[in-house]
């Protein structure tokens, strides 16, 4: 899809809420606009995606099914902040980083582990001195970041993604705090993919037996977790999962968020 007809998409939402732009950048000469959906409530849900351009799945689903999430929270009294496609000239190309090869993901904070070496990620069991928002980066990141930063830390936090190198039609996430909140997420997934449980999905990480990781990857969950927010997770599906089957498991983590967010104020 062009993003051109992304940003249409986008745009013919503004009846649901203040469809903005937070910034634009540029490839090729090409200007990209960057959007940001506010529905005001009583407790707030950031939802992010699109940090990686082979990953349609998740601003496919945003924008597509964006008035029954919109609806679900204002039922919940949940404002969203919807962030739906974080790199368009990789979603418009298909590619995992923007159009300059730039990697538009993590990159929201560096640890310090021992005096004066930074990292951008900690491997299991590595402590740390001090966390520290960064201030570079590729320009999509700055821009997510920048504007993420304006406002108050959310009550809950959704990052969507999905995962170009596993084979079949699956998912699992990487969360931040109590498992027992998302296994039922986990449970209910099943119905539509298989979920990867107790298996290797990378060089650092293995799932646990509910298809969840805990990974302090200097990404904007990891970023937020950091600043105390209860609820966080990035949601993988494979790349060879139909639309439909992202779909139904991205809004049934959305809906999840929505209820988590609705909760209470921490």
């Amino acid at each position: 899809m062009r993003y051109s007809d992304y940003a249409r998409l986008i745009r013919s939402h503004e009846s649901l809420g203040e469809v903005a732009e937070y910034g634009q950048v540029l490839e090729g000469g090409q200007p990209y606009p960057l959007f940001r959906i506010t529905v005001p409530g009583e407790r707030w849900l950031v939802i992010t995606s699109g940090f990686h351009g082979e990953e349609p799945a998740g601003p496919l689903t945003l924008a597509t099914h964006l008035p029954d999430i919109v609806a679900y929270a204002k039922q919940r009294g949940v404002g969203l902040r919807v962030y739906p496609c974080i790199n368009p000239s990789g979603f418009e190309d298909g590619t995992r980083y923007n159009r300059s090869g730039e990697k538009p993901n993590n990159d929201f904070l560096r640890y310090e582990v021992a005096p004066g070496e930074w990292r951008g990620e900690l491997n299991e069991g590595q402590d740390h001195l001090r966390w520290a928002l960064y201030d570079g980066g590729p320009k999509e990141t700055r821009a997510v970041r920048s504007d993420l930063a304006r406002f108050r830390p959310p009550d809950a936090a959704l990052d969507i993604h999905q995962d170009n190198y596993l084979g079949g039609t699956a998912t699992y996430a990487y969360t931040f705090g109590d498992k027992s909140a998302y296994r039922p997420f986990m449970d209910t997934a099943t119905r539509h993919v298989t979920v990867i449980r107790n298996q290797k999905v990378d060089d650092h990480n293995i799932t646990d037996a509910d298809g969840l990781i805990e990974y302090h990857d200097g990404s904007v969950t990891d970023w937020y977790m950091r600043q105390g927010v209860p609820y966080t997770a990035a949601l993988e599906t494979t790349t060879p999962t139909s639309q439909e089957n992202c779909d139904a498991v991205n809004l049934l983590w959305v809906r999840g968020f929505i209820d988590l967010a609705a909760r209470g104020k921490r």
